[in-house]
Order: C-alpha cells, then structure tokens, then sequence
C-alpha cells in the first residue's frame, strides 16, 4: 500500500481550542484514514514550518487525497501537506527506469 508524508499546521482557532482541552487528534485520524481503506503508521509534533508531521498508508493517491482535502476543509488546519513516499525499493526502480528512459538535457553551445 502507498505511503504519504502529511505535514499540516493548526489554525490558531484550532490551537486555542487545544490549550483549552488538550487531546490526542490522532485518535480521531485513525477513525477517518481508517474509513478511506488506510491505515496510520505514526505521527509527531514538531516545531518549525509545520505542527504536526505523519506518515500514513492509503490504498491509492485519490484516497489519501480525499483525506488531504476533508483536513483542509474542516477549517482546524492549515498548510497541508501531502507528499508520497517510495520505497527504497521502489526509488531503485525509478533510477533504472531513469537511465533507460533517452532523456537528454539540454546543453551550452
């Protein structure tokens, strides 16, 4: 199953509402990501750019898409971010496929 990188920021709406009554948001992912066919492998605090760092499995990019997007919709978020992930596995595969592809840049005269 294919695995996506989420980063997201919460609205300072959403924030104030934490600090009054402080909660574990990932329990309620796991309801949703779960509904879409997904499963969620982990997700962190984190300081900087975004708030929230995760990584989740969904069947296929419209899936994890539709999660992106009813995130961004409810207003709590900011900022989301939805990247997939490759295996190394898979990255191998993709440089192969690469240079056997007859991709020539473009050079100086």
């Amino acid at each position: 199953m294919p695995s996506y990188m989420l980063q997201l920021s919460y609205s300072a709406e959403a924030w104030a509402a934490l600090i009054k009554n402080p909660q574990d948001r990932v329990k309620a992912v796991n309801k949703v990501v779960g509904k879409l066919g997904g499963k969620v492998e982990a997700f962190w605090a984190s300081f900087g750019d975004h708030d929230l760092v995760g990584v989740i499995d969904m069947p296929d990019n419209v899936s994890a898409a539709a999660f992106a997007v009813s995130i961004a919709a409810g207003g709590a978020c900011k900022n989301v971010k939805t990247t997939p992930l490759l295996s190394i596995e898979e990255a191998v595969e993709a440089m192969k496929k690469a240079g056997k592809s007859g991709y020539k840049p473009v050079t100086k005269k």
